[in-house]
């Protein structure tokens, strides 16, 4: 287990979210499953939703950072579920399993964005079960303190969840467990990222295009948005310090592609990222989630979140 919170730079009491091959499989590791945590898991599993639950004594303390509540996830990949299932065969009920990158960073939703991250690994080796479908991480609802709250969104949306459970989902308090991607700041890419409305997104790239400085800083800006008006504000300017790319509408696809957009104007140098705030429907709350901690990053210290879609992983017995 510390292979891993050395390789990834984590604190140690940061918890690890434990990937299990089902239901069946969870009970290893709770010391109880709250009707509610069964009731989602019986709506998402296999998915991507993460229910936190009371731990079992002596089971999976370093994974869960020394809580007396445990992470627990059932991932619908076939190679996620072919590698849980080969673990359960030897007797191990469930693999331990962060992002794949360092912490602090933004997650990694290709293999090739592990290879870079890690290329100093000496034996490194990389399950490819393809890009993630999901691209953002898994919802993170604790179940273990009787009415659920969500703690992460991701790419279910709330009321979907709220469906499944019966009931409204409370919002996190000073008494909420620790859990993966929750921190203020982190995603972070290199670049420092700046979220803006479109009016003044919109104003700012007029401000700075009108009057260059950027290129006297020796700086890159890449935008990234969807308005139709900031577009076309960046595409009337031919600059060799200026990169733009279109936000999809769709929140799914937004939330697919978000992290290989940032990692991508990363390796084209962009020095700052400015990306149009997404709608406030709740469709886009994992997507908004993620860029306003990945703004906050440029504040200070961050945190990464936990991705099973591309894991370093250890089996947890």
């Amino acid at each position: 287990m510390a292979q891993i919170f050395a390789a990834k730079g984590r604190p140690s009491d940061h918890p690890l979210i434990v990937h299990v091959v089902d239901a069946a499989a969870a009970e290893a590791f709770a010391a109880v499953l709250p009707l509610v945590a069964r009731r989602l898991m019986q709506a998402f599993w296999p998915g991507p939703l993460t229910v936190i639950v009371p731990r079992r004594p002596a089971i999976a303390a370093g994974a869960a950072g020394g809580q007396d509540s445990i992470g627990l996830r059932c991932p619908s990949h076939p190679v996620a579920q072919a590698l849980l299932k080969a673990a359960l065969a030897l007797g191990v009920p469930g693999v331990a399993a962060p992002s794949a990158n360092r912490f602090g960073r933004v997650s990694p939703t290709r293999a090739d964005h592990v290879r870079s991250e890690f290329a100093a690994l000496p034996d490194l080796m990389i399950l490819d079960g393809g890009a993630c479908a999901v691209g953002i991480e898994s919802a993170i609802v604790d179940c273990s303190r009787g009415r659920p709250v969500l703690l992460r969104p991701g790419g279910l949306s709330r009321q979907a969840i709220e469906a499944a459970a019966g009931e409204s989902l409370g919002a996190p308090d000073a008494q909420a467990p620790r859990a993966s991607g929750t921190l203020a700041a982190h995603y972070a890419p290199q670049a420092r990222v700046r979220l803006l409305p479109h009016d003044a997104l919109q104003a700012a790239l007029a401000e700075t295009l009108c009057e260059p400085r950027l290129p006297e800083a020796g700086e890159m800006l890449a935008v990234y948005s969807r308005g139709a008006g900031v577009s076309a504000l960046v595409q009337a300017v031919s600059a060799a310090h200026l990169l733009q790319r279109q936000m999809p509408d769709d929140p799914a696809l937004a939330a697919q592609e978000l992290f290989a957009a940032l990692r991508d104007f990363d390796a084209h140098g962009a020095t700052q990222i400015w990306v149009e705030e997404p709608p406030q429907d709740s469709a886009w709350d994992g997507v908004r989630d993620r860029l306003r901690r990945a703004a906050a990053a440029a504040q200070g210290p961050s945190e990464a979140s936990d991705d099973p879609g591309s894991a370093i992983g250890r089996a947890v017995p």
